[in-house]
């Protein structure tokens, strides 16, 4: 295994646990961004990745989250992870595991940091924007 999908799989351990707080795998100035879905949008910067993670779990009445389903090494930068998105919403009491979707995170990894992490409501575009359709 690749350094790379050591690092993701680390990550993702974390997040699986409800720990979202370290942030030593990120560059300083990651992008992080929601690239489709209900409110597509982008930060910069770890405090950027914060705020905007922070304003999103905001609107889920239960703890939003991914669960991974298949980590893919795609290049020596990209790393794709297939994923289910879990939670309730706030207001229309929507539930995630209603929808019959398969959702992606992308990262983008240099120098072992992750440059770039783009989450992705439909697993295709983000195939799609790799230009790798299945």
């Amino acid at each position: 295994m690749s350094a790379n999908l050591d690092l993701v799989r680390s990550i993702y351990a974390d997040w699986e646990r409800g720990d979202y707080t370290s942030t030593d795998w990120a560059d300083p100035d990651i992008e992080f961004a929601f690239v489709d879905g209900p409110d597509p949008q982008s930060w910069k910067g770890i405090s950027g990745m914060a705020r905007g993670w922070g304003e999103f779990q905001s609107m889920w009445a239960r703890g939003f989250h991914g669960d991974p389903i298949e980590f893919r090494e795609l290049t020596d930068e990209y790393v794709l992870v297939t994923v289910e998105f879990v939670g309730r919403a706030k207001g229309s009491d929507m539930d995630l595991s209603q929808v019959a979707t398969q959702q992606a995170t992308v990262l983008r990894i240099r120098d072992g940091k992750v440059v770039r992490l783009a989450l992705y409501w439909d697993r295709d575009r983000a195939l799609a924007d790799l230009g790798l359709e299945e």
